[in-house]
């Protein structure tokens, strides 16, 4: 698959005729005699070639004035993976808009954020997406606002500014715009499936993925390296705190055969969209594993470690800051130690919540308080307490910025700029905070072991040229590698 899709009008009919999931997210079918859109993997009868026409966003769908159709509900399409994988200012553009920026500090700020004019964010938003910032925003909202109808019984006001509008009379209206129906009419609608249930308070939703996926390593490296009180493994679950722009959250992920159970505990309703971006992001679940395990297969090594266990994800964040100060505190210890490391800090510096399960008692401290520490307090060697004092200095003062529109390149290269920073940590960084999936880590002593027992080289050049062959997927194939260890990372707990 590639970027542009929608313009291949013989690809994409094969595609909507062959009903496969894997493409949903990728493109949107717009059906003319109707004037509903779909996913490709909709299941009623595809229409005539001669009545289809292809857009590569919802938001241009309904720009173009086609409403969601109620079978596939395709504005519930995984994300297109091209904008975790892409490194251009569309895709640094779109995480932004995922991650809530433009309903909280409008074009303008998206604009300040990526380093250009809105005139040019605007145009280039245009030209790739059939939608401008605004109307891929009022999408996102449309979305958010269908989950809150179909899964809370918050009343429609309240859904409405929870959602970023700013009326609920553009609530009402862009609801039925978009989905045909009115708000509660899409509530009397709902399924069994989406109504509410469980812990009082607590949004139920589903998050879906395209197929293969893998939750042994994904869910195994979350659990085993959790921060007590941040974090926990529970019932099948993983569990965490959230800071969010209005407040925090609990979130509940627990892996299914066909979606991510997601149950999420907010302080204010309006961080829904940014907290679902974040879960989605920290399991990589717009990946699009097929062409990830397609291109490792080239490598006859790697095939039959990709054949046992199609479909893993790289484990990543929702807190890109977060993860840095604990890949400086993870450094040359084991991961228990490391675990011990945080979980000190969390205590002294995290900020106390409630939990309306128990277990989870603080958010991870923010770079602010952590800046604050007295060095001499920790118990780390002094080359490392320069390199954390560094760090955290550089993250509050704004000096440093890991956020979703940084440019991965010109980042890794400050990270290595920093006192302690060498190539390990600058890596692991970009692959789990940054979201490269090009990042590789041929200095691993996991890395270097799989790569031996495989036969492939084991020196940190020679693996690196070896790697080349599986670009841009190395921070997959570092996943594959590791998973051949025996680690408590590369299970799914009891």
């Amino acid at each position: 698959m590639q970027t542009g899709m929608h313009t291949d009008t013989e690809r994409c009919v094969r595609a909507v005729r062959s009903k496969d999931a894997r493409f949903d997210g990728w493109f949107f079918t717009a059906v003319l005699t109707t004037g509903i859109y779909c996913r490709p993997s909709c299941p009623v009868v595809p229409p005539k070639p001669a009545n289809m026409t292809f857009y590569p966003s919802a938001a241009a769908c309904q720009q173009a004035g086609f409403r969601a159709c109620k079978r596939c509900r395709p504005d519930t399409s995984p994300g297109s993976p091209e904008w975790n994988q892409r490194a251009d200012l569309t895709a640094r553009a779109m995480r932004l808009i995922a991650d809530g920026v433009v309903d909280r500090e409008g074009v303008p700020g998206l604009a300040a954020r990526l380093g250009y004019s809105t005139r040019q964010i605007e145009r280039q938003l245009l030209a790739e997406l059939g939608a401008g910032p605004l109307a891929l925003a009022r999408a996102q909202r449309a979305q958010t606002a269908r989950l809150l109808i179909e899964t809370t019984p918050l009343p429609m006001a309240d859904i409405a500014f929870a959602a970023g509008f700013s009326s609920v009379r553009t609530f009402n209206d862009t609801v039925r715009e978009v989905f045909a129906l009115s708000p509660s009419e899409l509530r009397a609608r709902r399924s069994p499936k989406d109504r509410p249930a469980g812990t009082p308070g607590a949004l139920t939703l589903r998050l879906p993925f395209r197929a293969p996926l893998n939750p042994d390593n994904l869910f195994g490296h979350l659990a085993a390296t959790a921060v007590p009180g941040v974090e926990e493994w529970r019932d099948g679950a993983y569990r965490r705190t959230l800071r969010l722009p209005y407040g925090h959250g609990v979130v509940a992920l627990t892996p299914n055969p066909d979606h991510i159970g997601c149950r999420l505990t907010l302080t204010d309703p309006r961080d829904l969209t940014v907290a679902i971006s974040r879960c989605r992001r920290l399991l990589d679940l717009d990946a699009d594993p097929t062409a990830v395990d397609d291109q490792l297969r080239t490598d006859p090594l790697l095939a039959p470690l990709v054949d046992k266990a199609p479909g893993r994800r790289v484990p990543r964040t929702v807190d890109e800051a977060e993860f840095a100060v604990r890949a400086v505190l993870g450094q040359q210890v084991s991961t228990a130690a490391a675990r011990t490391h945080a979980a000190r800090l969390v205590t002294a510096h995290g900020d106390p919540v409630d939990d309306p399960e128990g277990g989870l008692t603080h958010l991870f401290p923010s770079a602010r308080a952590l800046a604050e520490v007295d060095p001499d307090t920790l118990a780390m060697p002094r080359t490392r307490r320069t390199t954390f004092t560094t760090l955290v200095g550089h993250l509050a003062d704004g000096s440093l910025n890991l956020g979703v529109e940084t440019d991965r390149a010109e980042t890794r290269a400050r990270l290595l700029a920093l006192p302690g920073f060498g190539p390990w940590t600058a890596d692991v960084i970009a692959m789990r905070a940054l979201g490269d999936p090009d990042a590789f880590l041929p200095t691993d002593l996991g890395v270097r072991r799989a790569a031996r027992d495989l036969g492939l080289p084991s020196t940190p050049a020679a693996l690196t040229a070896r790697a080349a062959a599986w670009r841009p997927w190395r921070a997959y194939a570092v996943q594959y590698l590791w998973a051949t260890d025996s680690h408590p990372i590369n299970f799914l707990p009891a």
